[in-house]
Protein backbone atom coordinates (compact mmCIF):
# COMPACT_ATOMS: atom_id res chain seq x y z
CA UNK A 1 0.00 0.00 0.00
CA UNK A 2 1.52 3.28 -1.03
CA UNK A 3 1.79 6.21 1.35
CA UNK A 4 -0.45 8.41 -0.81
CA UNK A 5 -3.15 5.75 -1.02
CA UNK A 6 -3.18 5.45 2.76
CA UNK A 7 -3.49 9.22 3.12
CA UNK A 8 -6.34 9.49 0.59
CA UNK A 9 -9.28 9.29 3.09
CA UNK A 10 -7.72 11.99 5.26
CA UNK A 11 -6.99 14.19 2.24
CA UNK A 12 -10.58 13.81 1.02
CA UNK A 13 -11.88 14.82 4.44
CA UNK A 14 -9.68 17.91 4.47
CA UNK A 15 -10.83 18.85 0.96
CA UNK A 16 -14.48 18.42 2.00
CA UNK A 17 -13.81 20.72 4.95
CA UNK A 18 -12.28 23.36 2.72
CA UNK A 19 -15.28 23.22 0.38
CA UNK A 20 -17.72 23.44 3.29
CA UNK A 21 -15.88 26.36 4.85
CA UNK A 22 -15.48 28.22 1.54
CA UNK A 23 -19.14 27.75 0.61
CA UNK A 24 -20.22 30.18 3.33
CA UNK A 25 -22.76 27.71 4.72
CA UNK A 26 -21.63 28.34 8.28
CA UNK A 27 -22.41 32.03 7.85
CA UNK A 28 -26.09 31.12 7.70
CA UNK A 29 -25.82 29.78 11.26
CA UNK A 30 -24.43 32.89 12.93
CA UNK A 31 -26.62 34.38 15.69
CA UNK A 32 -27.59 37.39 13.56
CA UNK A 33 -28.73 35.19 10.67
CA UNK A 34 -30.63 32.88 13.03
CA UNK A 35 -32.52 35.83 14.48
CA UNK A 36 -33.39 37.15 11.03
CA UNK A 37 -34.84 33.79 9.97
CA UNK A 38 -35.99 32.56 13.38
CA UNK A 39 -39.65 32.17 12.40
CA UNK A 40 -38.77 30.14 9.31
CA UNK A 41 -36.37 27.94 11.28
CA UNK A 42 -38.94 27.23 14.00
CA UNK A 43 -41.60 26.46 11.43
CA UNK A 44 -39.30 23.97 9.69
CA UNK A 45 -38.34 22.33 12.99
CA UNK A 46 -42.00 22.01 14.00
CA UNK A 47 -42.95 20.53 10.63
CA UNK A 48 -40.07 18.00 10.48
CA UNK A 49 -38.63 17.53 13.99
CA UNK A 50 -36.78 14.31 13.21
CA UNK A 51 -35.51 15.37 9.79
CA UNK A 52 -34.16 18.69 11.06
CA UNK A 53 -32.35 16.98 13.93
CA UNK A 54 -30.86 14.37 11.61
CA UNK A 55 -29.74 17.14 9.25
CA UNK A 56 -28.11 18.93 12.19
CA UNK A 57 -26.32 15.75 13.30
CA UNK A 58 -25.12 15.18 9.73
CA UNK A 59 -23.78 18.73 9.38
CA UNK A 60 -21.96 18.59 12.70
CA UNK A 61 -20.55 15.14 11.89
CA UNK A 62 -19.17 16.46 8.60
CA UNK A 63 -17.70 19.56 10.22
CA UNK A 64 -15.99 17.61 13.03
CA UNK A 65 -14.74 14.88 10.66
CA UNK A 66 -13.10 17.45 8.39
CA UNK A 67 -11.54 19.35 11.28
CA UNK A 68 -12.61 22.75 9.96
CA UNK A 69 -12.73 25.76 12.28
CA UNK A 70 -16.19 27.00 13.15
CA UNK A 71 -17.88 23.91 14.59
CA UNK A 72 -18.73 26.07 17.61
CA UNK A 73 -21.01 28.10 15.31
CA UNK A 74 -22.98 24.93 14.47
CA UNK A 75 -23.22 23.92 18.13
CA UNK A 76 -24.40 27.38 19.21
CA UNK A 77 -26.99 27.28 16.43
CA UNK A 78 -28.15 23.90 17.71
CA UNK A 79 -28.68 25.31 21.20
CA UNK A 80 -30.49 28.29 19.69
CA UNK A 81 -32.79 26.13 17.55
CA UNK A 82 -33.41 23.00 19.66
CA UNK A 83 -32.75 24.03 23.25
CA UNK A 84 -30.11 22.75 25.64
CA UNK A 85 -31.27 19.14 26.11
CA UNK A 86 -32.07 18.25 22.49
CA UNK A 87 -29.07 20.15 21.14
CA UNK A 88 -26.69 18.48 23.60
CA UNK A 89 -27.99 14.99 22.72
CA UNK A 90 -27.82 15.61 18.95
CA UNK A 91 -24.46 17.38 19.19
CA UNK A 92 -23.03 14.52 21.25
CA UNK A 93 -23.94 12.05 18.50
CA UNK A 94 -22.53 14.27 15.75
CA UNK A 95 -19.36 15.06 17.69
CA UNK A 96 -18.65 11.40 18.48
CA UNK A 97 -19.34 10.20 14.91
CA UNK A 98 -17.26 12.99 13.36
CA UNK A 99 -14.37 12.35 15.75
CA UNK A 100 -14.50 8.63 14.97
CA UNK A 101 -14.32 9.25 11.21
CA UNK A 102 -11.38 11.65 11.58
CA UNK A 103 -9.63 9.28 13.98
CA UNK A 104 -9.97 6.25 11.67
CA UNK A 105 -8.86 8.23 8.61
CA UNK A 106 -5.84 9.53 10.54
CA UNK A 107 -4.89 6.08 11.84
CA UNK A 108 -5.13 4.71 8.30
CA UNK A 109 -2.98 7.54 6.96
CA UNK A 110 -0.32 7.30 9.66
CA UNK A 111 0.07 3.52 9.42
CA UNK A 112 2.25 1.95 12.11
CA UNK A 113 3.46 5.39 13.25
CA UNK A 114 7.12 4.75 12.44
CA UNK A 115 7.64 8.18 10.90
CA UNK A 116 8.75 11.18 12.94
CA UNK A 117 5.70 12.69 14.66
CA UNK A 118 4.69 16.36 14.31
CA UNK A 119 5.80 18.75 17.04
CA UNK A 120 2.31 18.79 18.64
CA UNK A 121 2.28 14.98 18.91
CA UNK A 122 5.82 14.94 20.27
CA UNK A 123 4.79 17.32 23.07
CA UNK A 124 1.80 15.15 23.95
CA UNK A 125 3.68 11.85 23.73
CA UNK A 126 5.39 12.04 27.13
CA UNK A 127 2.18 12.57 29.10
CA UNK A 128 0.24 10.00 27.07
CA UNK A 129 2.95 7.35 27.49
CA UNK A 130 2.94 7.69 31.28
CA UNK A 131 -0.82 7.94 31.90
CA UNK A 132 -2.78 7.09 28.69
CA UNK A 133 -6.27 6.97 30.24
CA UNK A 134 -6.08 10.10 32.40
CA UNK A 135 -4.22 12.03 29.69
CA UNK A 136 -6.77 11.18 27.01
CA UNK A 137 -9.62 12.20 29.32
CA UNK A 138 -7.76 15.42 30.11
CA UNK A 139 -7.42 16.30 26.42
CA UNK A 140 -11.14 15.75 25.88
CA UNK A 141 -12.41 17.51 29.00
CA UNK A 142 -10.12 20.55 28.88
CA UNK A 143 -9.88 22.71 25.73
CA UNK A 144 -6.07 22.80 25.83
CA UNK A 145 -5.79 22.13 22.07
CA UNK A 146 -8.43 22.26 19.31
CA UNK A 147 -10.72 19.22 19.22
CA UNK A 148 -9.71 18.18 15.70
CA UNK A 149 -5.99 18.59 16.40
CA UNK A 150 -6.31 16.48 19.55
CA UNK A 151 -8.12 13.79 17.53
CA UNK A 152 -5.32 13.61 14.96
CA UNK A 153 -2.69 13.60 17.71
CA UNK A 154 -4.40 10.75 19.57
CA UNK A 155 -4.61 8.81 16.31
CA UNK A 156 -0.87 9.24 15.77
CA UNK A 157 -0.24 8.14 19.37
CA UNK A 158 -2.35 5.04 18.55
CA UNK A 159 -4.76 5.64 21.40
CA UNK A 160 -6.96 2.53 21.80
CA UNK A 161 -10.29 2.90 20.03
CA UNK A 162 -12.38 2.14 23.13
CA UNK A 163 -10.53 4.79 25.12
CA UNK A 164 -10.78 7.34 22.32
CA UNK A 165 -14.54 6.84 21.87
CA UNK A 166 -15.28 6.88 25.60
CA UNK A 167 -13.21 9.99 26.26
CA UNK A 168 -14.54 11.78 23.17
CA UNK A 169 -18.16 11.09 24.08
CA UNK A 170 -17.82 11.90 27.79
CA UNK A 171 -15.51 14.90 27.54
CA UNK A 172 -17.23 16.26 24.45
CA UNK A 173 -20.67 15.99 26.03
CA UNK A 174 -19.61 17.91 29.14
CA UNK A 175 -18.29 20.77 27.00
CA UNK A 176 -21.36 20.61 24.75
CA UNK A 177 -23.67 21.24 27.71
CA UNK A 178 -22.06 24.65 28.22
CA UNK A 179 -21.83 25.47 24.50
CA UNK A 180 -25.46 24.63 23.72
CA UNK A 181 -26.45 26.57 26.85
CA UNK A 182 -24.75 29.63 25.35
CA UNK A 183 -26.72 29.15 22.13
CA UNK A 184 -29.99 28.75 24.00
CA UNK A 185 -29.13 31.77 26.17
CA UNK A 186 -28.45 33.88 23.08
CA UNK A 187 -31.81 32.83 21.67
CA UNK A 188 -33.54 33.84 24.90
CA UNK A 189 -31.69 37.18 25.02
CA UNK A 190 -32.49 37.93 21.38
CA UNK A 191 -36.16 37.21 21.91
CA UNK A 192 -36.19 40.03 24.48
CA UNK A 193 -34.28 42.58 22.40
CA UNK A 194 -34.12 43.55 18.74
CA UNK A 195 -30.55 44.85 18.99
CA UNK A 196 -27.66 42.43 18.57
CA UNK A 197 -24.56 43.55 20.46
CA UNK A 198 -22.12 42.74 23.23
CA UNK A 199 -24.83 43.33 25.84
CA UNK A 200 -26.32 40.02 24.68
CA UNK A 201 -23.36 38.23 26.26
CA UNK A 202 -24.19 39.79 29.64
CA UNK A 203 -27.45 37.85 29.71
CA UNK A 204 -27.39 35.32 32.56
CA UNK A 205 -28.11 32.39 30.25
CA UNK A 206 -25.00 33.30 28.23
CA UNK A 207 -22.68 34.61 30.93
CA UNK A 208 -22.83 31.56 33.24
CA UNK A 209 -21.87 28.92 30.63
CA UNK A 210 -19.21 31.28 29.24
CA UNK A 211 -17.74 31.48 32.73
CA UNK A 212 -17.78 27.68 33.02
CA UNK A 213 -15.87 27.30 29.73
CA UNK A 214 -13.36 29.92 30.89
CA UNK A 215 -12.78 27.91 34.07
CA UNK A 216 -12.19 24.78 31.99
CA UNK A 217 -9.65 26.66 29.91
CA UNK A 218 -7.82 27.79 33.07
CA UNK A 219 -7.78 24.29 34.54
CA UNK A 220 -4.42 23.29 32.96
CA UNK A 221 -2.72 26.28 34.59
CA UNK A 222 -4.19 25.35 37.96
CA UNK A 223 -3.13 21.71 37.62
CA UNK A 224 0.39 22.76 36.58
CA UNK A 225 0.71 25.07 39.58
CA UNK A 226 -0.54 22.40 42.04
CA UNK A 227 1.78 19.79 40.50
CA UNK A 228 4.77 22.14 40.67
CA UNK A 229 4.15 22.90 44.34
CA UNK A 230 3.79 19.19 45.10
CA UNK A 231 7.09 18.43 43.37
CA UNK A 232 8.81 21.21 45.29
CA UNK A 233 7.37 19.94 48.58
CA UNK A 234 8.54 16.38 47.89
CA UNK A 235 12.02 17.45 46.77
CA UNK A 236 14.63 16.33 49.30
CA UNK A 237 16.58 19.13 50.97
CA UNK A 238 20.08 19.68 49.65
Amino acid sequence: MSRWRAALPLVLLLLAGIVLFASGSLHQLTPRQLVMHQAAWQMQISADPWLTRLAYIGLLTLAVATGIPGTIVIILAGGFAFGVVDATLCSSVGLTLGSLILYLASRYAFGPGSRKPPSLVARLHHGFERHPVSYTLFLRFVPVVPFGAATVALAWLRCPLWLFLGASWLGGTVTLIFETSIGAGLGDAMSQSDNFGMDMFMHRGVLLPLGAIALLALLPLLIERVTRRRRQANRPPE
